[in-house]
């Protein structure tokens, strides 16, 4: 069982457990010499906090446009973001711009306490330009740009990774069962041993001599299986299944190694073999089909192993189909670029998933849930404002879409609370007077104070009698 959350956090505490501090002063301290390399003229000056506010400000692009900083300056910290020093680096390596990134990444979800059934599947980065590590997938959605192996839960919740780059040397302590197989015994190393975990995958995975492997380790393994790695297994063809009718199917059963492997081949509009070492074809259960002849629905029956693999495998496509969703569309010409902006999104996304996981497991009922643009839109929120201070800079000011929204916003009758990660952070948290009056914010008064805080835009009674300001602030 997996550990039961004690509380729920705020949105942006869920996304500093992944980009901590420390990676984004990583960050910071190799964008900072890149600006300099580039021109000595014009140092950059970055901050852990204003490298915070980028990159809520991306975050904010996937949602909506946001008018956090000026566009020059978002361009320039844009053009020298970097999370590696160029110098002294291994060329050899084609991640090396983005090494430190994928390697703390990659070890905060690693940590992540894994579900019993996982998948491993391949997913797509969108990219169009030119680069060596750009690849083609006919079955994906976005068929071309970078290629990267994911492990993730039935539930969504990523793993681990690898991003592919072409022939990649086994390690040592590993055993060789073919590149493809060598991919699952990598990505699947986070996998407790003999926790009789689940794993599920496609043909391009699969392979007896991987199956064996993994049993061997006490990990079991679904998924589909090609003809031509099924050696001395004798089916039926197509054919003969298909004159059985719909829902016809064979099972074979060898052991191997001391593995116990079953196959079965089902015939629905066209057949399908899948390999798995704990599933059988019983018990076998009805699924609606449409019959185009008939041209209504009927009960074709189906083998419990193609019920449980269709049931448990679509975990990385769960997780493409919420990215994609509010997928920030930031153009570079830098290719590193668009993996950082794509981490970005994938991470957000993961915590979005963990904090419903632990909801459910406190109680919460779905309906109290936050969406996922409600969840973005706090951490966008929360990295442009908390511990920051808002105070306008001198220039002329900028005449953006977000600008003309805020103008509209304050003619409204009631100004939105901030997210509770801004209104905690005592940082610049200053009073007005203003010569409005707007309504109390602070919750159980209806007063209307001309007092409000420059930061935030809400109106807050300050008083000797009554002291909302210190109220809202603190509890």
């Amino acid at each position: 069982p997996l550990p039961k959350a004690d509380d729920i956090l705020s949105p942006l505490q869920y996304f500093f457990k992944f980009f901590s501090k420390d990676i984004l002063e990583v960050i910071v301290e190799e964008t900072n010499p890149y600006a300099i390399q580039r021109d000595p003229n014009k140092p950059l000056n970055l901050t852990t906090k204003e490298l915070e506010q980028f990159l809520g400000t991306v975050v904010y692009m996937s949602l909506f446009v946001a008018d956090t900083m000026t566009l020059n300056r978002w361009e320039t910290i844009k053009k020298s973001l970097h999370s590696n020093n160029n110098e002294g680096q291994e060329q050899d390596d084609p991640l090396y711009k983005i090494h430190p990134l994928v390697t703390h990444l990659t070890s905060k979800l690693v940590a992540i306490p894994v579900s019993e059934k996982l998948t491993i599947d391949e997913q797509m980065v969108p990219f169009k330009g030119r680069h060596r590590l750009k690849q083609y997938l006919a079955s994906k959605p976005q068929k071309w740009g970078y290629k990267i192996l994911i492990m993730a839960g039935s539930d969504g919740i990523p793993h681990n990774l690898e991003i592919y780059t072409g022939r990649v040397n086994q390690p040592p302590e590993l055993p060789d069962v073919g590149a493809s197989g060598n991919v699952v015994l990598r990505v699947a190393q986070p996998i407790p041993k003999e926790k009789n975990h689940k794993l599920f995958f496609d043909n391009w995975f699969i392979s007896v001599p991987l199956v064996i492997t993994l049993a061997e380790q006490g990990i079991r393994c679904t998924g589909t299986v090609r003809g031509s790695r099924l050696p001395g297994v004798n089916l039926k063809s197509d054919a003969d299944l298909k004159k059985e009718g719909r829902g016809a199917f064979e099972e074979k059963m060898a052991i191997v190694r001391e593995t116990t492997l079953l196959v079965v081949k089902w015939y629905d509009n066209h057949s399908v073999t899948l390999m798995s070492d704990h599933i059988r074809a019983n018990p076998v259960t009805e699924v609606d089909r449409w019959d185009r002849k008939k041209k209504k629905e009927i009960s074709v029956p189906c083998p419990a192993v193609v019920q449980e693999y269709n049931k448990n495998v679509g975990g990385v496509d769960l997780l493409d189909s919420l990215i994609a969703l509010y997928r920030n569309k930031v153009r570079s010409k830098k290719w590193h670029h668009r993996l950082i902006f794509h981490f970005l999104d994938m991470i957000i996304v993961t915590t979005w998933l963990l904090y419903r996981r632990d909801c459910e497991g406190i109680g919460v009922e779905k309906k109290d849930q936050m969406r996922l643009y409600t969840f973005k839109c706090c951490i966008a929120e929360g990295l442009c404002m908390c511990c920051k201070s808002m105070e306008k800079k001198r220039g002329r000011p900028s005449q953006s879409i977000a600008g003309a929204y805020e103008q509209k916003r304050k003619k409204t009758p009631t100004t939105p609370i901030p997210v509770q990660d801004v209104g905690l952070d005592q940082t610049a948290l200053w009073l007005i007077m203003t010569g409005d009056k707007g309504r109390c914010r602070a919750p159980g008064c209806n007063d209307a104070p001309k007092a409000m805080c420059r930061k935030c835009n809400v109106h807050l009674c300050f008083t000797p009698d009554r002291n909302c300001f210190l109220r809202f602030r603190t509890e």
